[in-house]
């Protein structure tokens, strides 16, 4: 989405809001309505006991494909609902045993997920968006969206630590939303030529940061790392760069396809739209390399209005080239002090983040003894040399306090 000059950015043109970030617009739809399938429901309801049982795929092996045919154009609500449940289920037939996982994902559950995954921009596997954005319930419907107040409405097995690992990220999420809208309202006001707004917008940002992280510190609270590793992670892995699945995964039935092996990435936090958007709003940039191309890969498993907004920041320069924000806020430094002290508390709250996040993925993966093949510690469930990647993050976000 172009901006012209000049032009403020509203959040809303790209499915964000200061309450909710990125999270979904509405409460996530808990069940599909007719005329979806009800046995469709049942199979999300019934995923995590025939997947202890090691019955899933014995179950989704009896659905006739012709089911499939009648699923049409939904609304993106119903949508959403739909790709949580296909997309565990997907995962579920691949990851029934972990150490064996299966190369082809039979057409009564290829057609509907590929049909499903298509409308919503967004490739046939399971996706942050899915795992996390349309994948909680308030437990009150008058209380905010926050750990202690939300409960998951998809797992693969159930218990506090897949519970909890994933709805620290739904917290974090929606704690993000004020991050957002003040780095808005930053904008905004560097196109209205106003330093003091873009300072309040920044101060909105780093206090919304300060909050995303208190959240983070929280995960260690309900997810053990040992219990992580084996029991958690094992599903999340997709079938691109991954050893136990070197040539992908086979979609049964899918026309598109032709019957050949496709490679997707897993689900992976790097699918989030937040860290991308301070990095492209603040001005942190990538060298170019191995990890840009992943990290632009990355945004082809985000909503697509999301990572419009990200390219929209990117897009944004001063005369000089130089990211928007960023260059105004240079030139303002000496005159302006309170604007700069309020772009480097921006940049120490996300290095902060990322070095917390650092320290997890070596506790909770990087440390833990691997068993197989299929859940490496030395790739992340999107395929990577995850702590490379991390260090060289938090590196290229420090380098900004010395500018």
């Amino acid at each position: 989405m172009a901006l012209q000059k000049g032009a403020p950015l509203k959040p809303a043109d790209f499915d964000i809001s200061p309450d909710r970030g990125f999270l979904s617009p509405r409460d996530p739809l808990v069940t599909l309505p007719s005329p979806w399938p009800p046995f469709l429901n049942q199979l999300g309801q019934t995923l995590p006991k025939l997947l202890a049982a090691r019955q899933f795929r014995g179950t989704v092996n009896t659905f006739r494909e012709n089911w499939a045919r009648g699923v049409g154009n939904r609304d993106l609500d119903e949508l959403g609902c739909a790709a949580r449940t296909l997309s565990f289920a997907g995962h579920g037939y691949v990851w029934e045993e972990p150490h064996r996982p299966v190369a082809r994902i039979p057409a009564a559950l290829a057609v509907p997920w590929c049909h499903v995954m298509k409308q919503l921009g967004r490739p046939p596997v399971l996706s942050y968006a899915s795992y996390a954005l349309d994948n909680w319930r308030r437990l009150d419907g008058s209380k905010p969206i926050a750990l202690g107040n939300i409960a998951l409405l998809q797992n693969f097995f159930g218990g506090l630590d897949e519970e909890w690992f994933v709805l620290v990220h739904v917290d974090i999420e929606a704690n993000a939303g004020p991050a957002l809208a003040g780095i808005v309202q930053a904008i905004n006001s560097v196109l209205a030529d106003d330093p003091d707004a873009a300072a309040r917008g920044l101060r909105d940002t780093a206090a919304a940061e300060e909050r995303m992280y208190n959240t983070l510190l929280r995960m260690p609270e309900g997810c053990d790392p040992y219990v992580y590793f084996h029991r958690v992670r094992p599903y999340i892995h997709g079938w691109k760069d991954n050893p136990a699945l070197p040539q992908g995964i086979v979609y049964e039935g899918v026309e598109e396809f032709h019957d050949k092996p496709q490679q997707f990435r897993g689900e992976t936090g790097a699918q989030s739209s937040i860290i991308p958007s301070l990095d492209a709003a603040l001005g942190v940039t990538h060298e170019a390399g191995p990890l840009t191309h992943y990290l632009l890969e990355m945004r082809e498993y985000m909503p697509p209005r999301h990572r419009a907004f990200i390219q929209t920041l990117e897009d944004l320069k001063d005369e000089q080239g130089r990211p928007l924000l960023f260059g105004y806020v240079r030139h303002w430094k000496r005159n302006h002090p309170a604007l700069w002290d309020a772009f480097r508390e921006c940049i120490s709250g996300l290095a902060r983040f990322r070095e917390t996040h650092y320290d997890y993925a070596d506790r909770y993966i990087h440390q833990q003894s691997q068993r197989s093949l299929s859940n490496p510690t030395g790739v992340g469930t999107g395929g990577t040399p995850f702590m490379t990647y991390l260090k060289k993050h938090l590196d290229e976000t420090l380098q900004l306090l010395d500018a």
